[in-house]
């Protein structure tokens, strides 16, 4: 009997069969029992991982965090430039070089900015003399004293040419203006530039580092100076960083009709500038216009209507994002949150008590920290999951 477990055995069994024909029976036979075998032993495809991303779960009445996204950078940026145009002849330092105040960082051609320098200073040494000259012969009654104060008009405008020389001429070098780093080498030698042009970004280290963020005006009314703050990097994720709301702008940007908020960071001065990083910011202040207790608007959803859901009527009402609730109805809805592991997505059932703004409040989550903010409509209950900040 011929078996595609054995092939060799099967081919001796054909003694009679020509032995190129054998040979190629043979190949045929041991390429299909490997194929079997592989199709027998081939494992399941790997399991799907779901990004999510969470949300506070908290109790009705209270400030919500608030989750924004910003770039880091230095408290204090500002982009050096030389005061008057003309020919760069160096730049000393490149990109990320960390220099000290007063060091010399670049400088223009100063052939003819000398050039001006000196004409200006003999303009004002020889106006100093006619006015010297006029002023004697006034007091002899030679000269009138128009013309005395004419000359001393004259002395006075060359020698302000003169100072208007100097000032341009130590405009001419650009000098850092406290200890920090280059972030931004802008011009090279032998570039022409105008005046003003930017040549240098340049950030102090004099006041710390900052993330820098714009929040909606609903949520800048509820932040103060002071309130306290997580910050995750994606490009760093397994740390988490502690920081203070420090400055909330006092207008909106008229481009977004956003605050800009200023979080300040520690232990972040080894880091790049421009690293994209989420805060989680804890308001002090409630909500304006909302209760501590439960709000008004808890009364939107009938009481009868919840008799039908799996969660506890009878427990604390809470309050979640919106974007939280999935599969809702007029009654109950399903939020997902994750098992202790953070790997596994937990399906709960909630009852649906009200609204708070932007928040639905709901029971059925005693216990539950934290929810499924973004992805949950992918989610299935023990789906495998993946915390991003």
């Amino acid at each position: 009997m011929i078996t595609l477990l054995n092939p060799a055995r099967a081919i001796s069994a054909l003694p009679r069969l020509h032995a190129a024909r054998r040979y190629t029976l043979l190949l045929s036979l041991t390429v299909a029992a490997a194929c079997g075998g592989n199709a027998e032993g081939r494992g399941a495809p790997p399991e799907a991982v779901t990004p999510v991303q969470m949300a506070d779960v908290v109790p009705a009445g209270q400030s919500a965090a608030v989750s924004v996204s910003g770039t880091l950078g230095a408290k204090d940026e500002v982009t050096l430039s030389f005061k008057i145009g003309g020919i760069v002849a160096r730049v000393l330092v490149d990109e990320g070089a960390r220099v000290r105040r007063g060091q010399l960082l670049a400088s223009l051609d100063l052939r003819e900015i000398d050039a001006l320098v000196a004409k200006a200073t003999a303009g004002a040494e020889k106006a100093r003399r006619d006015a010297a000259r006029v002023e004697r012969l006034y007091r002899d009654s030679v000269a009138t004293l128009a013309q005395w104060q004419d000359a001393q008009t004259a002395r006075d405008a060359a020698e302000a040419d003169l100072r208007a020389a100097r000032v341009n001429h130590e405009y001419a070098s650009i000098t850092a203006p406290a200890d920090g780093v280059v972030l931004l080498k802008l011009a090279n030698a032998g570039q022409m530039l105008g005046a003003g042009a930017p040549v240098i970004q340049f950030a102090s280290n004099a006041r710390g580092r900052v993330l820098r963020a714009g929040v909606p005006d609903r949520d800048a009314v509820r932040l103060a100076v002071g309130d306290a703050a997580e910050v995750a990097f994606e490009a760093i994720p397994d740390r988490v960083f502690k920081g203070k709301v420090a400055q909330i702008g006092a207008a909106a940007d008229p481009r977004t009709g956003l605050y800009v908020v200023e979080v300040a960071l520690e232990g972040v001065q080894a880091l790049p500038s421009g690293l994209v990083g989420r805060a989680v910011i804890s308001p002090q202040r409630p909500r304006p216009g909302v209760d501590r207790r439960v709000p008004r608007e808890a009364s939107v959803a009938k009481p009868d209507a919840m008799s039908t859901t799996n969660a506890t009527p009878s427990g604390a009402v809470y309050a979640i994002p919106a974007e939280a609730l999935v599969e809702g109805s007029a009654a109950d809805g399903v939020v997902y949150t994750v098992d202790a592991a953070g790997a596994r997505a937990r399906r709960v059932t909630v009852a649906l008590v009200g609204l708070d703004r932007d928040r639905v409040l709901v029971r059925g989550l005693d216990g539950v920290t934290r929810v499924v903010r973004s992805g949950a409509a992918w989610l299935r209950d023990s789906a495998r999951v993946e915390i991003r900040p």
